[in-house]
């Protein structure tokens, strides 16, 4: 098997950033297989996105990044080498609603959703015989209702304790129903994703398909996002939306919005894992 390598990149936009990229590739035996960019014209900055395969088999790794760190420095880039047969390492957390972790075990069993899934926790013990018939490791790190700072603080050391044990790549919040500090945002910075059960940034708080419900909405929807210190405000991955008419109950509705939901978190995975997110400040490229 050939080795392929995803690059991606960001640096200010001027003529001449593909010219460069490809031609280095070309000249270190790569052959390009697929390729996207964006230049935005409000940032002034140019993504990048380059799935390429090694074909002269002398060129390493480490020559590749070696040498392409003097291309980036002549471009001011930010960049990063991933290997593209590399399945990334993601924990899942979860509370007392498990449509979405159901679904991204699915995927994961069934092979669509190329990952190492090291560890589940839960704030409760609900889901802990599913896991165990994935022979997935479960954590219940309780945190009680009205929980202290300091409880809240050592719940979540654990959280992170179990995180930083499996080298965790990316953390999936699958209906994760704590609100995580502002020091635990900022460890799990760029590495964390929330799918919201709404189209934000509607309908916030409990309830949102009875809030719905209540305002006669014609769509509903799910996002997904990064998660940050400003609650359900990170960077937007993925959304979708789904039509709903007056003669649906509110349960019919929550039916509806849940499986918009799994299907939106999978996409905002399935992103992550294939490197094709790209931060532009408060929002994101993603190269589909």
């Amino acid at each position: 098997m050939r080795p392929e390598y995803i690059l991606t990149l960001s640096c200010p936009d001027q003529r001449g950033i593909v010219h460069s990229v490809s031609g280095f590739l070309a000249n270190h035996g790569c052959n390009i297989i697929d390729s996207a960019q964006f230049g935005d014209a409000h940032s002034k900055l140019f993504f990048m996105r380059v799935h390429f395969s090694v074909e002269d088999f002398a060129i390493s790794e480490q020559v590749l990044r070696e040498k392409f760190t003097e291309v980036a420095r002549s471009w001011q880039m930010e960049w990063q080498l991933h290997d593209a047969h590399h399945k990334p390492r993601v924990v899942l957390m979860v509370s007392k609603i498990g449509h979405c972790l159901n679904d991204l075990l699915f995927r994961f069993k069934s092979g669509l959703l190329p990952v190492e899934i090291k560890a589940i926790i839960s704030n409760h013990t609900d889901f802990y015989q599913l896991a165990a018939s994935y022979n997935i490791p479960f954590h219940h790190l309780p945190l009680a209702a009205g929980a202290s700072a300091e409880e809240k603080h050592a719940q979540e050391q654990r959280v992170l304790e179990v995180i930083n044990a499996n080298q965790t790549e990316l953390v999936v919040l699958a209906r994760y129903m704590q609100i995580l500090s502002n020091t635990m945002c900022q460890a799990l910075n760029g590495r964390a994703i929330n799918i919201h059960h709404s189209f934000l940034p509607s309908f916030k708080g409990a309830k949102p398909y009875y809030q719905a419900h209540d305002r006669g909405v014609k769509l509903i929807g799910a996002t997904a996002h990064f998660v940050t210190g400003d609650l359900d405000e990170g960077p937007i991955i993925e959304q979708d939306v789904e039509r709903v008419d007056h003669a649906m109950d509110p349960e019919k509705l929550t039916a509806i919005g849940r499986d918009v939901e799994c299907v939106v978190l999978a996409r905002a995975v399935n992103y992550f894992i294939e490197h094709r997110i790209l931060l532009n400040g408060h929002k994101t490229v993603v190269f589909n």
